[in-house]
């Protein structure tokens, strides 16, 4: 969801190159701008859904994003053992919490007994 500042700059000087499988636009710079190491390349963004950081953004695009592909990776390329892409949970009641976490029953689990506190030797 872009504010209306993003959206003129987008509209004058953006050039939609595509969108992901979830609606998220990518667009790059119809002029070179220049970057740090003095390197004239594009500048380019996305603009997010509402609600969205951005870890929201898919590998494919993520790699086209920060310039180290020169176009994004086509859906049918992808392997089958890939899953879809999910974007970081954490903070959020869905994350992921493993067997013996506090945050996930809600209490400490018992002690085993199986621990013995070391002493250095006087």
């Amino acid at each position: 969801m872009a504010n209306f500042g993003t959206w003129v700059h987008t509209r004058r000087k953006g050039r939609l190159i595509g969108k992901d499988c979830d609606g998220r636009c990518y667009y790059e710079s119809t002029g070179p701008a220049r970057r740090g190491g003095g390197v004239d390349r594009p500048e380019r963004w996305v603009i997010y859904l509402k609600g969205e950081d951005p870890s929201a953004v898919p590998a494919e695009w993520w790699g086209w994003l920060h310039h180290t592909m020169d176009a994004p990776i086509p859906q049918e390329e992808r392997k089958p053992w890939q899953l879809p892409h999910q974007p970081n949970l954490t903070g959020t009641a869905q994350a992921y919490r493993p067997a013996g976490s506090p945050y996930k029953t809600g209490q400490h689990p018992p002690a085993t007994g199986d621990y013995e506190s070391w002493s250095p030797e006087a």
